[in-house]
């Protein structure tokens, strides 16, 4: 697409100006395009969102996101709940990863849907996320849409920046959170010892809310006690209810990275952890998933049962209470 700067134009940040005149796509779409190499300013590429545009200037915006690295197609089981032509709802298994990383670019989500839909997604995000709206981890489970093409995915991307898409988790953690039900909202931002982690800041960060409810609390002999939460999101930072939850001294079972290290009770219910060691990973679940469709501008709404694993742990919890 091509603009041309106007009087009324003159020195607004490149950014801004692009999200004025496209009205399909968000500010962070804008800039991750712009961020990728893919505008012009009179013909020169510039990757600075804050860049000033000057009067009678001539912009050009690609919206195919290149990228160096080529996503291989796998053929992949997807587990899908929903189609139609602008949205997939999927249920992401647990192991998973949504799209390729560092090193890793095979047998994730991302490889999955280039297989099986081929070009037939929303290239925003670039070649290396078709379709891919926002993530969960690799080792939580649940209900992702995707987009099948821009008009749908930057829709769905307003929905995500302006908070009103709904999502619900259910996690197992350790402890008993005080108060029982609350909204927890912090700062969250990268953690400066490890990078690969995030950490609650008191200056820094991205705003992160989640409300949560405890569902029930499980006490059983020679077993600290236990908690099932739902946390129902209002932002999705990165590991953001893992990171909330050991906030509130409540860590996700099964949390290889934020959970406790050093657990000295093993031996003394060792079927719960058989159970508890077969978890591979945290007990986390993305159970359900609402929002306005792109193209109806109705509400939908999707939910997912838990996963086998997660589900056996929940039910020996049950068996052990009673």
């Amino acid at each position: 697409m091509k603009f041309l700067v106007k009087e009324k134009d003159d020195g607004k940040r490149l950014d801004i100006f692009l999200s004025e005149k496209i009205n399909h796509l968000t500010r962070s779409n804008i800039k991750k395009i712009i961020e990728s190499r893919n505008v012009k300013i009179n013909k020169k590429i510039t990757n600075s969102s804050a860049k000033k545009v000057k009067l009678n200037n001539t912009i050009i915006i690609e919206f195919l996101i290149k990228n160096s690295d080529k996503l291989l197609p796998n053929k992949i089981k997807l587990d899908i709940r929903f189609e139609d032509e602008d949205v997939l709802v999927i249920n992401k298994p647990k192991g998973m990863v949504v799209h390729p990383g560092a090193g890793n670019y095979k047998n994730t989500l991302a490889n999955a849907l280039v297989y099986k839909y081929k070009n037939k997604l929303s290239n925003i995000n670039g070649e290396l996320r078709p379709g891919i709206v926002h993530r969960i981890d690799k080792e939580t489970s649940g209900l992702l849409v995707i987009a099948k093409n821009n008009l749908a995915h930057s829709k769905l991307g307003k929905q995500f920046s302006n908070h009103s898409i709904k999502r619900k988790y259910l996690c197992l953690v350790w402890g008993v959170i005080r108060p029982l039900q609350g909204r927890i909202e912090t700062l969250i931002s990268r953690n400066k010892k490890n990078r690969q982690l995030m950490t609650v800041s008191d200056f820094n960060g991205k705003k992160a809310i989640t409300n949560y409810k405890t569902i029930k609390v499980f006490n059983i002999k020679n077993v600290p006690k236990i908690s099932l939460i739902e946390c129902d999101l209002e932002t999705g930072r990165t590991h953001q209810i893992r990171v909330h939850m050991k906030y509130k001294n409540a860590s996700l079972l099964g949390d290889n990275q934020y959970g406790k290290k050093n657990i000295r009770f093993k031996k003394i219910n060792e079927d719960f952890f058989k159970k508890l060691s077969a978890l591979n990973g945290q007990a986390l679940h993305a159970k359900s998933l609402g929002f306005i469709h792109p193209s109806k501008n109705k509400w939908v709404s999707f939910e997912s049962e838990l996963p086998s694993d997660f589900e056996q742990l929940l039910d020996l919890l049950k068996n052990l209470c009673s």
